[in-house]
């Protein structure tokens, strides 16, 4: 119960934070930049290096790709059918395709699972991160119009810290190399700034704005895929599809309903792609994601 309890304080702080204008304006690039290049490379390091490696690992690792691809395919589809504008499907596929898998999924799954299930965690958002920095840049380039560079983005994610002690900790792993304790506290330490951080992160820059009629059938499309039909598709690929059960399963499901990546958003708006569209899908789709995932969890018991 307190980890639920932390989600929702941490969130009004970001908030309050933020109107009553105590912070900088952009002080949450920060607080970003610490959780990103910091506190999930420690949890990294400390949660890949100690999960068992089998061929159940898969399944997680896939849950951002597949989300991807599909988000392509289902909004390049519905650009055709109804003509919409390229920077319209560009940014519905940008923050459908990508799910909030650390900020908000660290802290609702060591919430419903404890810290076991963070590992798992782990293995989706890393990932994740890697479509977003090659899939993503691709379709944010090419719904732009801009003629970015594929091979200075992939050496941006060899440089890229959270990359990196994704690949060390998988080394550590395979070989069965223990990280000394004094090290491993350390990091755990570390790791454990993700959730207040990131939280007051995402409190911090959630806005609200007028909805006009078009662009609320854009986020109800958007955020119906997101938070309802990928999941569902995950679900029914796993269990039904591929037979499997199990506690990974299930928050691989939970991972993949989860609100729209901030990330993903940020780029999509560095790119010129509908910054409306955008900001409605993370300001409406985080709180409305504690529900569905509600939901989904309710699913994933009853199942």
């Amino acid at each position: 119960m307190s980890n639920l309890i932390l989600i929702f304080v941490c969130l009004i702080l970001g908030i309050v934070l933020k109107r009553a204008k105590i912070v900088p304006e952009n002080f949450h690039s920060s607080l970003n930049a610490f959780v990103i290049n910091i506190s999930l490379s420690a949890f990294s390091l400390y949660y890949i290096s100690k999960i068992e490696l089998n061929s159940s690992v898969i399944f997680p690792a896939l849950v951002p790709w597949i989300g991807i691809f599909f988000a392509i395919i289902f909004f390049y589809i519905l650009g055709k059918i109804f003509s919409w504008k390229h920077s319209v499907i560009g940014a519905l596929i940008m923050c459908a395709g990508f799910g909030n898998t650390s900020f908000i999924g660290i802290p609702v799954i060591q919430a419903l699972y404890g810290e076991e299930g963070l590992k798992t965690v782990m293995l989706v958002d890393q990932p994740g991160f890697i479509a977003l920095s090659t899939v993503g840049i691709l379709v944010a380039n090419f719904y732009s119009g801009s003629k970015d560079s594929l091979l200075k983005h992939l050496t941006k994610i060899i440089k890229f810290p959270p990359f990196i002690t994704f690949i060390i900790a998988l080394i550590l792993n395979s070989f069965s190399i223990e990280i000394p304790k004094e090290i491993d506290e350390t990091l755990l330490k570390l790791g454990s700034t993700t959730v207040p951080l990131a939280l007051v992160s995402v409190g911090s820059q959630m806005k609200w704005k007028k909805i006009e009629k078009q662009e609320g059938f854009y986020l109800f499309l958007g955020l119906t895929f997101k938070l309802i039909l990928y999941p569902l598709l995950i679900l029914i690929l796993y269990k039904y599809v591929f037979l499997q059960n199990g506690k990974i399963i299930d928050i691989s499901v939970l991972e993949s309903a989860m609100a729209p990546m901030i990330t993903a958003a940020i780029i999509a708006e560095a790119h010129h792609l509908d910054s409306k569209i955008c900001n409605l899908m993370v300001a409406i789709g985080i709180p409305l994601s504690f529900v569905t995932l509600a939901i989904w969890h309710y699913v994933l018991q009853v199942l």
